[in-house]
């Protein structure tokens, strides 16, 4: 036992789901289309990005090995050998969305069925409407639709600046977000505004409320911030962070992690605007980590910013740019510690809408002592938090199975 490392690459996923035709995700691959769309040229954009795909530290840890083995996708061939542990993992939660996919990997599959809300306008109920404008004192609400983040502020931001009401809009996902302006609305209201919603919602089992802060004055200057707050639903039951916790262990929470725990098992939680941010505090919170600890974070720019608008070329900027940084990372690693990169769900930036895509995840394990091996296709995200439970020496939970011979020992299973 040392210390563990769990960072989630948010929407990275590698193809071949066995279910994805039942999530309309058929064909879905984020990693190896957008490989196949920088060796076309499709991921070129001037002043950012041109050429192949590069991730030469991503593939030594067996990256380009893991698609293949999670897809039928072709991929161009991998002579090298990882330097690392390496495979693939499936979700069998129901959803296909950013808690789902999270509290699997720390051991808590989503047995039950979300509650959403449908794609006609209005898309809120009007009892939902009136009970926020009561509890809240809001004039009323704009959007009440499916909308794209950026698409909506731009659409509706000016109106609410002169109006007062803030902006409500959903996704596929199990959510509820509300966008408001940081000053003329207020960041402390819009948190209590969302606060209230929380409890609304919770009825429609409604995964999360999120609050979607923003600044400017005009439609061509309006900039989300990095105060955005997630308002979740608790885990169903113990995870990885609470076992963690109970056991006396610190879990460090860098970026959106403690939002989506609801804050259960999360010792110290950090944050940060944007990826390159999120990397220099995982950093230091590395330094800070101690024997036993986990630290825990979520790079969240690849879906938010890149999968959910269809953006190959900044999805492909965003992996060089995270590539580029992976060995200030590896450099920190002692004798005995684990680090894991994964991913929570997919979200294809060639596919079709702008929802998250069912697909396997790529699971890449690397430490001082780990073998050079492959563990194969997992059957579910909760053998990665089963992983790491064993590693830092904490008793099993009930959905997973380690790929770790024993606890505290980096040897596969036989």
């Amino acid at each position: 036992m040392s210390r563990a490392f769990l960072f989630v690459l948010d929407s990275f996923g590698i193809g071949g789901a066995p279910d994805a035709k039942a999530f309309g995700d058929e064909g879905s691959n984020t990693f190896g289309h957008i490989v196949e769309a920088c060796a076309a040229g499709a991921g070129d954009r001037a002043g950012l990005r041109s050429g192949p795909l590069q991730l030469p530290n991503l593939k030594a840890l067996g990256l380009f090995h893991a698609a293949h083995l999670a897809s039928d996708l072709p991929l161009p061939p991998e002579p090298l050998v990882p330097s690392g542990l390496w495979g693939a993992a499936e979700e069998v939660s129901k959803g296909k969305d950013t808690p789902s996919g999270h509290w699997e990997i720390a051991g808590v599959p989503v047995t039950f069925n979300w509650g959403y809300f449908p794609q006609e306008i209005p898309t809120f109920p009007d009892s939902l409407v009136a009970d926020a404008m009561r509890r809240a004192h809001i004039p009323g609400v704009l959007g009440n639709k499916h909308a794209s983040g950026t698409d909506i502020i731009d659409e509706y931001g000016e109106e609410h600046i002169r109006t007062g009401k803030p902006i409500f809009y959903t996704s596929t996902d199990s959510v509820i977000q509300i966008a408001a302006h940081e000053v003329h609305f207020g960041l402390d209201r819009l948190y209590e505004l969302c606060a209230v919603l929380r409890e609304l919602v919770d009825p429609l089992n409604i995964g999360r409320v999120i609050a979607r802060p923003f600044i400017g004055e005009t439609r061509e200057t309006f900039t989300r911030t990095g105060n955005r707050r997630d308002y979740s639903v608790p885990p169903p039951e113990p995870t990885l962070l609470d076992r963690l916790t109970d056991a006396g262990r610190m879990v460090i929470a860098i970026g959106k992690i403690g939002d989506i725990y609801a804050h259960r098992g999360v010792g110290q939680v950090r944050k940060a605007n944007g990826n390159m941010a999120l990397f220099d505090e995982t950093l230091i919170a590395m330094d800070d980590a101690q024997d036993g600890d986990l630290v825990f974070t979520n790079f969240v720019d690849f879906d938010m910013l890149y999968g959910h608008r269809r953006d190959v070329p900044g999805y492909a900027a965003a992996l060089e740019a995270f590539d580029r940084r992976l060995p200030e990372a590896l450099a920190k690693l002692r004798p005995g510690d684990l680090m894991i990169f994964t991913a929570d769900h997919g979200c294809d930036p060639t596919y079709r809408g702008t929802d998250h895509t069912r697909e396997r995840v790529p699971v890449l394990c690397c430490g001082p002592d780990l073998p050079h091996a492959s563990f194969g296709i997992r059957p579910t995200f909760a053998d990665i938090g089963e992983t790491v439970a064993a590693h830092l020496g904490i008793a099993p939970g009930l959905h997973g199975r380690s790929f770790l011979k024993g606890t505290g020992d980096l040897s596969p299973n036989a």
